[in-house]
């Protein structure tokens, strides 16, 4: 092992959604820049998240409306058949092509190596892969997050799944358990079910995703049993055990057994951060591993910075993103970004999916506001109506005094392209009032946005909606 000292003016380790465009603004400010992966270029967004699962839940439509031709007045021959392969090759060539072009740019960057290993800090500046010893007077974190699976009982007694092992089967399970009920849990579910497995999802929580107004949980909830998603909620001491036909997942007290032929668990995630040498840098982690930032997501150690998912800040593609570009504006731009200035957004790519930003009603009203709330179901929303998707609903919430925009859900076709218009909106602090005189194309999802924002319901107090 070399203690030879290859010097570099900034290191990143570990290369998902922040780093690449990180390592392009500080190749184009003359750095040079060593650029650290041990597994796949692209992080889990290329490689097992977003890219994928996206490709596979466009695949899943496709055989729904197959199935549901009739219902347009379009006949399909015999009954569609899913080649769960074709759908993996599919989805493996999206992948490829989009970690191979990431790949190109990184090695084009001038000043950029491109190091293949397994990093390690021996000290606030310096970082060992493998046999090479690296020096740095910048060091960038951005080694994202894995499943986690360590708090049910006996899973280390059977075959199971990760997020990461789905988007790799080429096999159609005949029955798949899904153990949580929260946004991951749910694409899967919806998506397999429509490949043709039986599905059934357990959840410890009386109701699927909390985040959401209840409401719009059980429109989902609805939404999934329509399709023969079977969900078994309240299920306290989740526990595994193995069975000649895969796995039993035995829930309520060891009174409800149900087997199922693979599965996914699907109960959260933890970050990359258990095995970097963290502690030989002074870098300080919170209680589930989290790396400790500020808001210009600087750590405790000066010159050390974290982004992605490891931060615990966003867990998010599009976070891990405006993350790379508040450490830039703030490093080379001299301009003082921060992530108390983003606003919260997100979709779930359920069909139709839902697209969230903002508080909730619940939220808004947990905080002491006093709110009102405005809501449309599909079935009044022409578009949806024409297009035969009419399942989900829209609402809006504003503060009933200062008429400011708090947050929106839009559950329907096209809900995670719609909830734009709220977000810029609320970006450009824009009232519901003002949001009223936007004039939008017709016939679309979007143009109910300021229709509604114009018939916002009577005020809800906090002390209210508790009683």
């Amino acid at each position: 092992m070399s203690n030879a000292r290859e010097r570099f003016d900034a290191i990143i380790i570990g290369v998902g959604q922040a780093a690449s465009a990180l390592a392009n603004r500080l190749s184009a400010a003359g750095m040079t820049v060593a650029v650290i992966e041990r597994r796949a270029v692209g992080g889990t967004c290329v490689n097992v998240g977003c890219t994928p699962t996206k490709s596979m839940v466009a695949s899943a439509r496709v055989a729904r409306l197959a199935a549901r031709a009739g219902e347009y007045g379009v006949a399909i021959p015999g009954t569609p058949v899913v080649d769960m392969g074709a759908v993996n090759d599919r989805t493996s060539a999206i992948v490829g092509k989009s970690r191979a072009g990431l790949e190109r740019w990184i090695g084009g960057l001038p000043g950029v190596t491109l190091i293949r290993g397994h990093a390690r800090f021996e000290s606030a500046r310096t970082v060992r892969v493998d046999g090479r010893l690296l020096e740095a007077d910048k060091v960038f974190i951005n080694v994202g997050g894995r499943a986690s699976a360590s708090n049910i009982e006996g899973l280390d007694q059977v075959s199971w799944l990760s997020s990461s092992d789905m988007v790799a089967l080429r096999e159609v399970p005949r029955h798949l358990v899904v153990i949580g009920g929260s946004y991951i849990g749910l694409e899967f579910a919806q998506m397999f079910r429509r490949f043709g497995a039986q599905v059934t999802v357990i959840e410890r929580g009386a109701g699927l995703m909390p985040r959401e107004d209840g409401e719009v949980s059980d429109e989902i909830r609805a939404i999934l049993e329509a399709e023969g998603v079977v969900f078994k909620l309240d299920a306290e001491c989740i526990r595994v055990r193995p069975h000649p036909e895969g796995a039993a997942v035995i829930t309520h007290g060891g009174k409800e057994e149900t087997v199922g032929s693979h599965v996914l668990v699907a109960a959260g995630r933890v970050p990359n951060t258990d095995d970097l040498g963290l502690d030989k840098a002074g870098v300080r982690t919170g209680p589930h591993g989290h790396i400790e930032v500020d808001e210009r997501l600087a750590t405790n150690v000066p010159g050390i910075w974290a982004l992605g998912d490891c931060n615990g800040r966003g867990a998010f593609t599009h976070t891990a993103y405006n993350d790379y570009e508040i450490v830039a504006a703030n490093l080379l731009d001299g301009e003082p970004r921060s992530v108390n200035d983003r606003i919260p957004v997100y979709a779930l790519y359920t069909d139709p999916p839902l697209g969230r930003v903002g508080m909730t009603e619940e939220q808004a009203l947990a905080q002491g506001r006093t709110v009102r709330v405005g809501k449309r179901p599909m079935t009044r929303v022409g578009r949806a109506v024409e297009k035969g998707e009419r399942q989900g609903s829209m609402r809006i919430v504003a503060d009933a005094h200062t008429d400011e925009i708090l947050g929106a859900a839009i559950l329907g076709p096209g809900g995670d392209e719609a909830v734009h218009m709220v977000l810029a909106a609320m970006a450009a602090k824009m009232t519901s009032r003002q949001l009223t005189h936007v004039v939008a194309i017709h016939p679309t999802v979007s143009e109910l946005i300021p229709t509604i924002a114009g018939e916002l319901g009577e005020p809800v107090a906090p002390a209210a909606r508790a009683g």
